[in-house]
């Protein structure tokens, strides 16, 4: 099987070990001027970034979709997420760069906080943007030198913007109160992301995690909303939709590498789901 999507460590460089404290600022200008204002897509596996879009803007292809944005935003890309962006020429700003077990010390402090990285988002900012400029100069700066204590500056000035962010975020209508339920669902999606082309039954996944099938259904219906088979088949759909769009493997093979041993099964699974048929979305997409 051959996929067209490359990894990264920072876009162009080789993937390596991820720091778990790692965290890098830089400004769009350093990122994007060496390669004329187009990124291409590619992915990160465990880094997640957010751009603050201070001037300019330009499109962003996020998984199989094209979005266009405009700054004063921000712009929120998760780890795992395939992602390219057509940038307009002298876009102004600056992309911070997290480790995912960075975040996931926030996340354990304040499960709020979540709520940043859980999908692909276009944030408009005008109203913070004086803010997150002056605590995205201190970043940099505490990030640049190694005076005592630049650590904790550093750290405190990055929850600082992620505090910014969730709130310009605004009340989701996901968001529950954190507990034991919160904490049920999110073991949850961890397994399915490392599981999701096994095609497991529900009744693994509660096993597997210590509860009864019922245990599970009502945590998923509190705080996602939605039967836990759905987030599975919304994982697989997220899977497919990429390798059609990023991959030169047939419908077929696509089926076979989520865990549908049926080309014909998969075909209904994700015309169900889309709309669509597999062949007609990724004919859609080259338009």
């Amino acid at each position: 099987m051959t996929t067209a999507i490359p990894s990264f460590y920072l876009y162009g460089e080789p993937r390596r070990i991820v720091d778990e404290r790692f965290v890098h600022v830089e400004s769009l200008d350093d990122r994007n001027r060496p390669s004329q204002w187009t990124i291409r897509p590619h992915v990160h596996a465990e880094l997640n970034h957010i751009f603050h879009v201070a001037g300019g803007g330009g499109a962003m292809r996020v998984d199989s979709r094209t979005l266009d944005f405009a700054g004063p935003c921000l712009l929120l890309v998760p780890a795992g997420t395939v992602h390219g962006f057509q940038w307009k020429m002298e876009s102004t700003g600056s992309v911070v760069t997290v480790a995912s077990r960075y975040l996931a010390d926030f996340v354990e402090r304040d499960p709020d906080l979540a709520a940043i990285f859980e999908r692909p988002a276009i944030v408009p900012s005008a109203r913070i943007d004086a803010e997150v400029t002056a605590r995205l100069a201190r970043l940099t700066q505490e990030l640049g030198w190694a005076a005592p204590g630049y650590r904790s500056a550093a750290q405190q000035d990055l929850l600082g913007l992620l505090v910014l962010t969730l709130r310009q975020l605004g009340p989701r209508p996901d968001m529950r109160a954190p507990g034991p339920q919160a904490a049920l669902v999110a073991r949850l999606r961890e397994r399915i992301d490392a599981r999701f082309r096994l095609r497991e039954p529900m009744e693994s996944h509660a096993a597997a995690l210590g509860v009864s099938p019922r245990r599970l259904r009502e945590a998923c219906a509190r705080v996602a909303g939605q039967p836990p088979a759905d987030m599975l088949d919304e994982r697989a759909m997220l899977e497919a939709k990429r390798s059609l769009a990023y991959s030169n493997l047939s419908v077929a093979q696509v089926g076979y590498a989520l865990g549908f041993a049926d080309p014909s099964y998969f075909s209904r699974f994700f015309t169900r789901h889309e709309g669509l048929s597999p062949a007609a979305f990724r004919k859609g997409l080259q338009r």
